[in-house]
């Protein structure tokens, strides 16, 4: 179909919008499993003899390779071209879940998730780098991102309901095999419908993709390893510095290299270092979020697992209103006034749980909470990812991304470390009148409240909207 397939110079309107959907249908899936597995985890301990400390390696083998190949992934994708490198990761993404719905042993699943792992740290840093080099005008672009972040939050709200329901309806093999059909239909169309960005040849950074995977596999193995034990644990100590020493070492490197992992010039002007800390504090709060609040839903108010997952589907509706307000008002404001409105947002929310109680229950405690985390989350995702996108040239965008999905995969185990330590000091003084979860939940809200107020601070003061380095597509197509 001339003017539709993506070897064509332009995209029509049509052609934009499927590739529009199969972006964020892959990115629906990879938010997915980030939640569909955790109501499953009972049942597969049962069928397949997990123990409990052997049963934490289905998250913990998937979170390992996810955060420690971000960075390679996404600039493998500067260089090999990422339309490329995210249908490779789709594939490795697919096709470790078939395998893993058929796994019969403890081991073959635990290393299937470490191949989800791998396949996602490919799919989702290209996968952002395809909305930049595909949605060439402003318009586009603040659409295509509003709507990538409108699926991101509710993939997450979605996942437990729909483990929930397949779990209970069908089996636990089917929170792995859901991704089959999706990951099968975005291999099939992407190469027709969406756009190859230019590659970038040269020789390639073997000493900075080295340090780049070992330094962040050894920061988020900290970090999981801390939210297991304590602070004090000196396997947990150890790689800390081990990788904060690996990371220094990547700095020097990349100081150095022609064609670097990590191009340096990313944290440089434009508000981009400021957005990057934003989404690190950002991720600390609503990752905790979900832990805490599933807890406190489930063990307080006595949901069963299906239940809370419905639970937080209005806070999937308050993402998606406010993601569908965005493309609106940045044709009016900023992107950095609708950061500051959204982290506002997130912030009385927090600062509102962390006085949780039991006597209201759950539409006077935690609705109008999720929803202000919704509406919040629309808002500064959507903001915070086009100041990252919009000044980043087209041959780094890869390199961008990767650092942006960095950030919120360490910031999301980085808050949940300190906050769960928060947690039970919290409980273990909590009088004895007081329920000790309920008052390790809301102190752990009030330490999110500080990430989460920092980040408002940044914002204020620190963040700026850069001048988009994507020059205008010449192209006819609207989203």
């Amino acid at each position: 179909m001339p003017g539709i397939t993506a070897t064509g110079s332009a995209l029509t309107s049509r052609g934009l919008r499927i590739a529009l959907t199969l972006i964020v249908s892959c990115e629906f899936m990879l938010q997915l499993d980030t939640t569909i597995m955790n109501v499953a985890l009972p049942t597969i301990r049962d069928e397949l003899g997990f123990s409990q400390t052997g049963l934490s390696w289905i998250t913990n083998a998937f979170l390992l390779p996810f955060g420690g190949l971000l960075l390679l992934g996404g600039r493998l994708g500067d260089i090999c071209g990422h339309r490329r490198v995210f249908l490779v990761g789709t594939a490795l993404f697919t096709t470790a879940s078939l395998v893993g719905g058929l796994a019969t042993d403890d081991v073959v699943l635990v290393l299937t998730r470490a191949g989800q792992g791998v396949g996602a740290a490919f799919a989702a840093p290209t996968g952002i780098a395809l909305l930049t080099t595909n949605f060439r005008e402003e318009a586009q672009r603040n659409r295509a991102f509003a709507v990538f972040s409108t699926i991101s939050g509710s993939g997450l709200a979605l996942g437990l309901v729909l483990g929930g329901l397949l779990t209970s309806l069908l089996s636990w093999r089917w929170v792995l095999f859901i991704n089959v059909p999706i990951g099968l239909l975005v291999i099939l169309l992407t190469p027709k419908f969406i756009r190859e960005s230019e590659t970038n040849p040269g020789p390639f950074d073997l000493l900075g993709a080295f340090a780049s995977v070992t330094s962040m596999t050894s920061l988020v193995y900290a970090l999981i390893r801390v939210s297991e034990h304590r602070w004090d644990d000196t396997v947990a100590l150890a790689a800390f510095a081990g990788g904060l020493a690996l990371f220094a070492v990547l700095i020097v490197i990349e100081a150095r290299s022609p064609h670097p992992v990590l191009p340096l010039g990313l944290f440089r002007g434009g508000g981009r270092s400021a957005a990057y800390a934003n989404l690190l504090l950002i991720a600390a709060t609503l990752t905790s979020m979900w832990f805490f609040l599933t807890q406190f839903l489930q063990e307080s108010l006595g949901m069963d697992p299906l239940t809370t997952g419905l639970a937080f589907l209005p806070m999937a509706a308050a993402v998606f209103a406010g993601s569908q307000v965005v493309p609106r008002l940045l044709a009016k404001t900023s992107p950095r006034l609708v950061a500051i409105a959204g982290i506002s947002a997130i912030l009385v929310a927090a600062v509102w749980l962390s006085t949780l109680s039991t006597d209201n229950g759950y539409a006077g405690s935690v609705l109008g909470p999720l929803i202000l985390f919704g509406a919040g989350a629309g808002f500064s995702m959507v903001a915070h990812n086009l100041i990252i996108m919009s000044a980043t040239p087209a041959a780094e965008a890869g390199a961008a991304s990767g650092v942006l999905q960095a950030m919120l995969t360490v910031g999301g185990s980085l808050g949940l470390a300190i906050l769960v330590t928060i947690f039970g000091a919290a409980g273990r003084s909590a009088p004895p009148s007081a329920d000790p979860l309920v008052t390790g939940v809301a102190w752990a809200f009030g330490g999110a409240a500080v990430f989460i107020g920092a980040a408002l601070v940044i914002a204020i003061f620190l963040l700026r909207t850069p001048r988009p380095a994507v020059a205008p597509e010449t192209g006819d197509g609207t989203v």
